[in-house]
């Protein structure tokens, strides 16, 4: 592995800017992914990164090792940074000084909504879409459409919250929805706490895309009506609503269940 102490070095430099700044990592087309349990995720699921990146005080830990041998066996690039210097590249505090510099993937959104799937309509909150995106993978959903509004889903605090699960789903960002509902194939189901018909009242047991909205506003109007049903969780406390990441796993794993009940 390379060593690198200078904060003058082009490397660090472009390191620091991906670390820093959403614009950077949009225009790059990277992503970085903080933590064993990312890197070891990622090289499971996908493949060689770019680049393999370690913080000096973490070289000679196991699990460290383990990941950098396998890079290098691969032939990835390794390098590693004294820990003042990769500190300012994580934002986990007291992690372990790991991270990958992996290629943004980019995929053309399908003509149709055909797949087990969820769309998100200005989905604002990091935290949210990082529990969705691993709800949706722990469900079983393969695809995601994140409307122009949602929060870019490949940020590190995303990252971090989905857990690996942006691995296992096929992540589409900037998406018309109203025109992607227009095209599909199956059911559309919105959650909305105005719906008379509830979750556990629905047949589940095929294909559906799940329709989620803004933390505050719900789902639009205009997608609201272009969906197929329109469906509420009950509950029972004195709470308006749930949270939107709780709904979404309420949805997916009622799904599930009726999917686990089938003949």
């Amino acid at each position: 592995m390379k060593t690198i102490t200078s904060r003058d070095n082009p490397l660090f430099k472009e390191l620091k800017l991906l670390a820093t700044s959403s614009q950077a990592r949009r225009k790059a087309g990277r992503s970085l992914l903080d933590g064993v349990h990312l890197c070891q995720t990622y090289l499971e699921q996908v493949g060689m990164p770019p680049l393999c990146v370690v913080g000096e005080g973490s070289v000679m830990l196991p699990e460290v090792t383990a990941i950098v041998e396998r890079c290098e066996a691969g032939r990835v690039q390794c390098v590693v940074f004294p820990d003042a210097l990769y500190n300012t590249l994580s934002q986990v505090e007291n992690g372990i000084g790991l991270l990958f510099v992996v290629d943004t993937p980019q995929t053309a959104v399908p003509g149709k909504l055909a797949r087990p799937a969820v769309l998100l309509d200005n989905l604002q909150d990091p935290g949210n879409l990082g529990s969705i995106l691993r709800s949706a993978a722990a469900a079983g959903m393969e695809e995601v459409f994140c409307s122009k509004g949602t929060a870019f889903a490949w940020s590190p605090k995303v990252l971090r919250a989905g857990m690996g699960a942006h691995f296992a789903l096929r992540i589409f960002e900037n998406v018309d929805l109203q025109t992607l509902v227009a095209s599909a194939q199956i059911p559309v189901l919105a959650t909305s706490s105005h719906a008379s018909r509830r979750v556990y009242d629905l047949d589940l047991s095929q294909p559906v895309a799940w329709l989620f909205g803004h933390e505050g506003q719900g789902v639009s109007e205009s997608l609201l009506a272009a969906a197929s049903e329109k469906v509420s969780i009950p509950h029972l406390g004195p709470v308006e609503s749930l949270n939107v990441a709780a709904s979404a796993a309420v949805c997916f794993f009622e799904q599930v269940r009726q999917k686990t009940l089938s003949p």
